[in-house]
């Protein structure tokens, strides 16, 4: 039997036929097209989960069930309770797409939770049991996976690691709070601070790399520390130390095997997760356990979500 993985973004949404070895067969895709309504954006979910299968040479009767990974809080009844990007307030997601593909198992969980579980069952953490994933992204996103269960809490809001105080009355986070690693750890954050630095540091080769590129990005601090620019190396040296400071607390309350490092900045590599796991591995209170959480970068990329997706069904 196969699972069908959706993943419902602000941008597109992708569908994709996934096999017990969780490969994808076959994928359909389209602009999600907001701001419109729920009907019109679940009409094109099953559009593409029809051309997903006609891709993978699959029919529904094949088809074991349907999972979808949305932004925002999914309660248990798999209603998109809200997901401001899409404007959706109490969509009843689970019974919209039965509605469209027929009396199938239908399960529906956040995006980041799904990448979790798809970077832990078939990606990098190789079907661990015990694992965290954080996307290093426009905000922080994170998923938390105990003994092979996604760890929501009793609102299905749970998991929200970016939404954690590292700094109090600091940075303020778009959640409102102050002080959140989000505002400290993101990629956004990143790029608020080397603009900051660069504020300061009217000599620095972050400016003319931000010249070359038209833009201040999340690379331009690391570009500058690679040439020996003094405030480029300050920004990305504070940078890791922020996200080192998040992922400790992670480590300090759970004790995962292993956690996952995902989005755009894990492209700097070891330039990041070198000095990340120096940080981490010195500060961390279980630093003279014999076990020690492994610190990872994600392998599947966009896939994580949708083969999560795929997974829902079968963990229940």
């Amino acid at each position: 039997m196969y699972s069908i993985g959706i993943d419902l973004g602000g941008t597109n949404i992708v569908a994709s036929v996934v096999n017990e070895e969780y490969k994808i067969l076959g994928t359909g895709k389209t602009p999600t097209n907001t701001p419109r309504s729920a009907d019109e954006i679940f009409d094109d979910i099953a559009k593409v989960c029809r051309e997903a299968m006609d891709k993978a040479g699959v029919k529904m009767e094949d088809i074991s069930s349907v999972g979808m990974g949305t932004p925002g809080t999914v309660n248990s009844d798999g209603v998109i309770e809200f997901a401001n990007n899409l404007g959706f307030a109490n969509v009843p997601a689970k019974e919209m797409i039965k509605e469209r593909l027929g009396d199938i198992p239908v399960f529906i969980a956040n995006d980041a939770n799904c990448a979790a579980l798809g970077e832990a069952y078939a990606g990098c953490g190789n079907g661990s049991k015990n694992f965290v994933a954080v996307t290093l992204g426009t905000g922080v996103g994170s998923g938390i996976i105990c003994e092979g269960q996604l760890v929501t809490g009793v609102n299905a809001a749970g998991g929200e690691c970016g939404h954690t105080v590292i700094m109090m009355d600091g940075e303020e986070c778009s959640c409102g709070r102050k002080g959140c690693w989000e505002a400290y750890a993101s990629a956004t954050a990143l790029i608020r601070q080397t603009k900051a630095a660069m504020q300061e540091n009217p000599d620095s080769v972050m400016h003319e790399i931000a010249e070359q590129e038209g833009k201040v990005s999340g690379r331009t601090a690391f570009d500058a520390m690679r040439k020996g620019d003094i405030a480029g190396i300050k920004v990305v040296d504070n940078y890791i130390k922020y996200v080192a400071c998040g992922l400790i607390n992670i480590i300090n309350t759970l004790q995962p095997e292993i956690i996952c490092i995902g989005g755009g900045i894990c492209n700097e590599g070891d330039t990041l997760m070198t000095p990340l796991k120096r940080y981490v591995q010195a500060d961390r209170y279980s630093i003279h356990s014999k076990i020690q959480t492994k610190i990872m970068r994600a392998e599947l990329g966009n896939d994580a979500g949708i083969i999560g997706a795929a997974i829902l069904g079968s963990i229940g």
